[in-house]
C-alpha cells in the first residue's frame, strides 16, 4: 500500500511510540516549507539578478534536476515555470497573486522548536516569508521605500551567477534539513522517542513532497554513524559546503546589492557561520541580563554560577 523508492524499497515504518510518527511528519512539512522557499530564493535570484525568463530558468531547473538537486519540488518547479498562461498568454507564474497561503503544520514545526530550544531559523524564515507576502496594504503602502540601483549581468555573467546560485541552494538546503533532524533528534530526547533518524529519511525518499536523491545521502550519514551529532558532522557534506560556501556569500552578497531578498539563503548562511564561531555574542548578552536582571552568568575559567553587583562596588559574587 505505501509509496516505495526508487530501489524498490518501501517508504513506511515504526517511528516511535505515542506522537512520534506525527511529529516526523510535522518536520517533514516544515522542511518542505524551507525547501519550497529556497527554491523561490534561487528563482527570484535567477530572474531579477540574472534577467533570465521563467521559460528560461525552468530549463535551468531541468538542468539541476539531473544532478544533485534531483527531486519533485525542483521537477515541479520547472514544469510551473515553464506553463504559459492560455487565458493572456504570460507565464503563469505572472499571472499569479504573489500571496503565499499555508496550513499551518510550518507554524507547528517552528512554535515547538521553539519549546525544544532548537534553531529552526531556515523554516522559521519560510514561514514568516509567506506571512509577510499576505500583508498586501503594508506591501503596497512599503513600494516607495529607497534600495538600491539594479544593474545588468552579461549573458557569460548571468550564467556563472547561475551555477553560483545552485551552490547557494544546495548548501542551504544541508543546513534546513540539518535543522529540522536536530528537531526530531531533540524531540527524540524529550519525549523519550526511539527514533531511527536514517530510517527517517529512508521513508522519505518516496510518497512525499521533499522526496529526493539528496535523501539517500542522509540515510548514508546516519547509517556510518548513528549517534551523528549533525548532518554538518557528516565528512561528506562538510566538504560539499565547504566546496560551495564561496559561492553561497557571493550569491548573498549580490542579492544584497541587488536588493533581492534572500531570508532563506541568509538564515542558512547565518547558522551555519554561528555553529562555526569559536566565540558568540551571547557572552555579551548574559552580562546585560545579569546588569538588568542579576540573570546571573558562568565563567570560562571556573565552575559556578555568578553575579556582578553593578549597582555597587562592581565586586563579583557566587550565585
Amino acid at each position: 500500500i505505501s509509496a516505495k523508492a526508487a530501489d524498490g524499497a518501501p517508504c513506511v515504518t515504526h517511528v516511535g511510540p505515542d506522537g512520534a510518527g506525527h511529529f516526523v511528519k510535522m518536520v517533514h512539512n516544515g522542511i518542505e516549507y524551507a525547501d519550497m522557499q529556497l527554491i523561490g530564493e534561487a528563482y527570484q535570484l535567477l530572474r531579477d539578478v540574472a534577467g533570465y525568463s521563467p521559460a528560461q530558468i525552468a530549463e535551468i531547473f531541468r538542468t539541476w534536476n539531473t544532478g544533485r538537486l534531483d527531486s519533485y519540488l525542483i521537477e515541479i518547479t520547472a514544469e510551473v515555470l515553464a506553463h504559459v498562461d492560455a487565458a493572456t498568454g504570460k507565464p503563469f507564474v505572472d499571472v499569479v497573486v504573489d500571496q503565499a497561503e499555508q496550513k499551518g503544520t510550518g507554524r507547528w514545526t517552528v512554535q515547538i522548536a521553539l519549546d525544544l530550544g532548537v534553531p529552526v531559523s531556515g523554516i522559521a524564515e519560510a514561514v514568516f516569508a509567506r506571512s509577510l507576502s499576505g500583508h498586501a496594504a503594508l506591501r503596497e503602502a512599503s513600494r516607495g521605500l529607497a534600495g538600491p540601483k539594479a544593474s545588468a549581468l552579461s549573458e557569460s555573467e548571468a550564467a556563472a551567477f547561475a551555477d553560483r546560485v545552485e551552490q547557494a541552494l544546495y548548501a542551504s538546503k544541508i543546513v534546513s534539513y540539518t535543522q529540522g533532524f536536530h528537531e526530531i533528534d531533540a524531540a527524540r530526547a524529550e519525549y523519550d522517542w526511539d527514533i531511527d533518524l536514517g530510517a527517517v529519511s529512508s521513508i522519505w525518499r518516496g510518497g512525499c513532497i521533499i522526496r529526493a536523491a539528496f535523501l539517500d545521502r542522509i540515510r548514508a550519514a546516519y547509517d556510518a554513524r548513528a549517534d551523528l551529532p549533525s548532518l554538518l558532522s557528516d565528512e561528506t557534506f562538510a566538504r560539499e559546503i565547504a566546496s560551495a560556501q564561496d559561492d553561497w556569500r557571493e550569491v548573498i552578497v549580490s542579492a544584497t546589492r541587488q536588493g533581492v531578498p534572500t531570508p532563506g539563503f541568509s538564515a542558512a548562511l547565518a547558522y551555519y557561520d554561528a555553529l562555526r564561531a569559536e566565540r558568540l555574542p551571547a557572552a555579551l548578552t548574559q552580562g546585560q541580563r545579569d546588569f538588568f536582571g542579576a540573570h546571573t552568568y558562568r565563567r570560562t575559567d571556573r565552575e559556578g554560577s555568578f553575579h556582578t553587583l553593578w549597582g555597587g562596588d562592581r565586586a563579583e559574587v557566587s550565585a
